[in-house]
């Protein structure tokens, strides 16, 4: 099993879904975690709770990733609370399917300022924490970023800039042994899918009707993938994007 004894983990977006599952993954295999959230305090403290339930450690801290001053809050509230962190999840994110007449410049900028401006004023926090030993960033993409469905191009294009600042930042941040990598899962059953109609819908069935593995993910499926890139089981993995998709591409 994963050990990540010793090790100080930040989960941004941590409240629901896949945040909350990686969290609980990441504490099981014996990190400290932060669970950060924007505006779901009882989702984040029912995160908590399960966490510190099963015999693990873990705090909720509020901030809004897309604000330089919330974040490095959410660093020095984090720091105080378990030490300096080693590890940083972003998986904090937004999304919203239009057509591209309908994209407005408000819709716009809230995409990309909280899936790719968030990602990078965390990881600039995270620089002045890491220890000379090293680190590991994670962050969360989607299958979406080279594979767009229809009505998709906002949050699509986000993320493909998502992927090219992991790439970018696995090559700046590798002398100083920080590994950088994102996970990139398929269609998953959470409360964001469910709240735009994915789940349960003729586009879900389309989507499992391509997977090889012949169903809808789980945020559990994908927690387990964060969890091996942030232990020194992935020491030699840096700059990689892995699909956690069923096989779906």
């Amino acid at each position: 099993m994963i050990d990540l004894s010793g090790k100080v983990a930040i989960v941004t977006g941590a409240s629901k879904g896949i945040g909350a599952a990686i969290a609980k993954r990441l504490a099981a295999a014996g990190a400290k975690v932060v669970v950060n959230y924007s505006s779901s305090k009882k989702g984040a403290d029912h995160t908590v709770a399960e966490i510190t339930h099963r015999g693990g450690r873990a705090i909720a801290i509020q901030g809004d990733v897309s604000l330089a001053a919330h974040v490095k809050r959410l660093f020095e509230e984090a720091k105080r609370a378990f030490g300096a962190p080693n590890v940083l999840v972003n998986n904090a994110g937004t999304y919203e399917f239009a057509p591209i007449e309908e994209v407005t410049e408000e819709e716009f900028r809230r995409a990309f300022n909280v899936n790719v401006l968030g990602p990078l004023l965390a990881i600039q926090e995270a620089l002045k924490c890491f220890p000379q030993t090293g680190g590991s960033i994670i962050n969360i993409s989607s299958i979406a970023s080279e594979n767009p469905v229809p009505n998709s191009s906002l949050y699509a294009a986000s993320k493909g800039a998502l992927d090219t600042l992991t790439r970018a930042l696995a090559k700046e941040l590798g002398p100083r042994k920080i590994r950088v990598n994102t996970v990139a899962p398929g269609g998953t059953a959470t409360e964001g899918t469910r709240r735009i109609g994915l789940v349960g819908s003729e586009q879900e069935k389309l989507m499992v009707s391509a997977t090889p593995l012949g169903r809808f993910g789980e945020p559990s499926d994908i927690a387990p993938v964060v969890a091996f890139l942030a232990s020194g089981e992935a020491e030699w993995v840096t700059g990689e994007r892995i699909s956690v998709s069923g096989g779906l591409h």
